[in-house]
């Protein structure tokens, strides 16, 4: 396959992989957030295993063209440690920004109208953040937004780490196959059941951005941007630190004690 072709192929492989994970996670937050009583409720498992196998299902889509990135923080930590070409990274995160807009267009076409209902029930309104949790993290209770910061530095770190083990050729105790998709989304249901109320666990910059430039469009206008109360930075600089942090202790703790073939 020509060179150029190829290289069209993986963004659109990016960006409709982000777009697929936004679809189904956004959707779960609608249902979570919209709805009295919650069909989530005293169930919030629920919501993170929809975002796990919204990972999964991208990835199995994807991952043979692309690899699956689908998070400008993997995207940064495979250039510096494993390899990937410097001259994709801002094309791969430019594709992955345009998938979280697309996935957004999606939940809002399903939504829209629940959202409408939600907020003049509540008599609130967008330019309040009315709905805007649908698609966008915000920090939870007693949380600020540099303590917000640190969290996604932290979780992104981990999340990041566990793909470098799991996608880690010499670590004999890998999935198998094609069952490291299924791993890594289970990696991100278990972030979210562990620390999604803190602020919605982003771990990914396009996750939050693409949303948010939509929403931002849509009517949401200072909800969105600097968001409330001026979080909007957080999610997308905690996670490309987080990705550097948890690339990085992987290839200094881990890889050079595994166990290489004679």
């Amino acid at each position: 396959m020509p060179t150029t072709k190829q290289f069209i192929g993986e963004l659109i492989s990016e960006a409709i992989a982000v777009a697929i994970i936004i679809f189904i996670g956004c959707s779960a937050a609608a249902m979570l957030l919209m709805y009295d009583p919650s069909p989530y409720q005293n169930a919030y498992w629920g919501v993170a295993i929809a975002w796990g196998l919204s990972v999964t299902f991208a990835i199995y889509a994807t991952g043979s063209i692309s690899g699956t990135h689908a998070n400008p923080a993997v995207t940064l930590a495979l250039a510096l440690y494993r390899g990937f070409a410097w001259k994709k990274v801002p094309a791969y995160c430019l594709a992955q920004i345009l998938g979280g807009i697309c996935g957004a267009v999606l939940v809002y076409c399903l939504y829209y109208s629940v959202i409408d209902h939600y907020n003049e029930v509540h008599h609130i309104t967008r330019v309040l953040g009315g709905g805007a949790g649908v698609f966008v993290t915000s920090p939870g209770l007693s949380i600020t937004p540099i303590h917000a910061f640190f969290n996604e530095i932290l979780l992104t770190a981990f999340l990041v780490f566990c793909i470098f083990a799991i996608t880690e050729s010499y670590n004999t105790v890998a999935p198998q196959a094609n069952s490291g998709a299924f791993m890594i989304g289970l990696v991100v249901a278990a972030i979210g059941a562990s620390a999604g109320y803190l602020e919605g666990w982003a771990i990914n910059p396009a996750r939050d951005l693409g949303p948010r430039i939509f929403i931002y469009l849509m009517g949401w206008g200072p909800a969105a941007f600097p968001g409330l109360p001026n979080y909007w930075w957080a999610p997308i600089c905690g996670p490309l630190i987080g990705g550097i942090v948890g690339g990085g202790a992987y290839q200094l703790l881990i890889r050079p004690f595994l166990p290489r073939p004679i």
